[in-house]
């Protein structure tokens, strides 16, 4: 914990709720909070801190002479919550959708091969041995060893259910994409808890596919029609910045940038946060306080006033992640480039976890002629991979060096002919994405306990929790607005 700030004659504020980080789920919350506490009273109040001079978190879109890209999430599934929230905010017009058909691919064995997306495809494919796909059959159709009685890693459990190949050639690269995370450390029913639980409902992947298809709810309605397919992910014109800014200015005065919480206390029924802002030391007094926070800040918050939840929460590993973004020439690529982008198993000895084709995706991110990479480097396999290579990890070198890295792997990968690439920018982000490790699921079930028993009042809304996926974090955001205002 920081040390603390001299709040002796502050000026004083009074909210209803304080939810501290305008990241998509503080702003969310906050815009659902307002909504539904103006309705019934106009004394009511949100407020909104955020310590930084912008919103988003970790959504930043950057552009550049005509290219436009990504330094966070690069798209999103467009679940009926995060559709409807574009469309209130008034950015219906600015959806853009991919094509659903897009191939994505894996670069084994010095080669671009499709993911295969279909069975048809899964036989033709030669990403998996004759053996391979056998063994995968074997587990779909259920004859697989018994559950270990344990929880199991994410390498565990499909290697268990489809086999080794599986595992290691789809599994391991996936899992470095989404979550920049090492398949022997995540548990397989918190990283992926559809997948995982359908044997431990069902008994097999295979019964638990046909019982899902079976079940499967009829779909949300939303305000944007026709919706999209399934299978498409969704941006937004200028970038997925639009969206964090338009709920930015629909919260109007609820919101304050540079205010930072440093301390948090508790007199009586109240929680007071005390903070730095540009006018100077503030406290502010509310019955309801939601760190809306990455789990580390949550935990420097809470280590006085709730030590067990800072402690777990404080166990949340997030390792650092480089995001290059690079362009070439057309004629330095196939012809023609199609794709969503690749992905490379740590296996085949590249530094990449993978790079997106910016340009193939969404339209407007590259001038005519050209297209634009997003490759991402580091990750929770990176130390060691470094260690064994004798090289140094990712986020110590240099911006140039990274750069280097990036364009020499994708010469590699995917270049035709040699060129000099156009360097657009990078962004490193030392804690990037929350790591679902072995017990994740039993240390957020404690840590909301300790919340609930020593500090009521007290909420967390973050992607640490359940999921890390932009509309991952707008159902929790919206789930626990519903919750608050029912005990308004």
């Amino acid at each position: 914990m920081e040390a603390a700030v001299d709040f002796a004659t502050p000026e004083l504020l009074r909210a209803e709720v304080v939810v501290l980080g305008a990241g998509i789920s503080g702003l969310t919350l906050a815009w659902r909070l307002r909504q539904g506490l103006s309705a019934r009273s106009s004394s009511a109040q949100v407020l909104l801190a955020e310590a930084s001079s912008r919103v988003g978190g970790c959504i930043s879109t950057q552009s550049k002479d005509g290219y436009r890209w990504e330094e966070g999430p690069n798209s999103f599934t467009p679940t009926p919550a995060l559709l409807n929230l574009i469309a209130e905010v008034g950015l219906t017009d600015q959806l853009v959708l991919a094509d659903a058909k897009l191939p994505r691919y894996i670069y084994w064995e010095r080669e671009l091969l499709p993911v295969p997306l279909s069975p048809a495809a899964a036989l033709g494919s030669r990403l998996l041995s004759v053996g391979g796909k056998l063994r995968a059959l074997q587990g779909l159709l259920g004859f697989v060893p018994p559950p270990p009685g344990h929880e199991e890693t994410v390498r565990q459990f499909f290697q268990r259910q489809l086999g080794s190949e599986v595992a290691e050639r789809l599994v391991e690269p996936f899992t470095s994409g989404v979550y920049a995370g090492d398949p022997d450390q995540l548990s397989a029913v918190a990283a992926f808890p559809r997948v995982a639980g359908l044997e431990e409902r069902y008994g097999s992947l295979f019964a638990g596919a046909l019982q899902a298809l079976r079940q499967r709810p009829q779909p949300s309605p939303v305000a944007i029609q026709p919706p999209p397919k399934r299978g498409q992910l969704g941006n937004l014109r200028q970038g997925l910045q639009q969206l964090p800014e338009a709920l930015a200015q629909k919260l109007g005065d609820s919101l304050r940038l540079g205010w930072r919480a440093v301390q948090l206390k508790r007199e009586g029924e109240l929680y007071w946060v005390g903070f730095e802002t540009p006018e100077g030391s503030r406290w502010v007094a509310a019955r309801q306080v939601v760190l809306a926070l990455p789990a580390y800040e949550a935990a420097a918050l809470l280590q006085g006033l709730n030590p067990p939840a800072s402690q777990l929460l404080a166990e949340i590993p997030y390792p650092p992640v480089v995001v290059v973004a690079l362009a070439y020439p057309q004629e330095a690529l196939p012809q023609p480039l199609r794709g969503f982008g690749h992905l490379i198993p740590r296996s085949q000895g590249l530094r990449t976890l993978g790079t997106i084709w910016a340009s193939c995706l969404f339209p407007e991110r590259a001038p005519q002629g050209y297209h634009s990479f997003l490759s991402f480097l580091g990750g929770a396999t990176d130390a060691a991979l470094a260690r064994r290579q004798g090289i140094p990890p990712i986020p110590t070198l240099s911006p140039e060096e990274r750069a280097q890295i990036a364009h020499a792997e994708l010469s590699q990968v995917l270049l035709t002919r040699r060129v000099e690439p156009i360097y657009l920018g990078e962004r490193l982000w030392p804690r990037a994405i929350p790591q679902y490790t072995l017990g994740h699921r039993q240390r957020i079930a404690q840590v909301q306990a300790h919340l609930a028993s020593q500090t009521p009042g007290i909420w967390v809304c973050a992607n640490y929790l359940d999921g890390v996926a932009l509309g991952d974090c707008v159902r929790r955001a919206e789930a626990l607005a519903q919750q608050l205002l029912s005990q308004a």
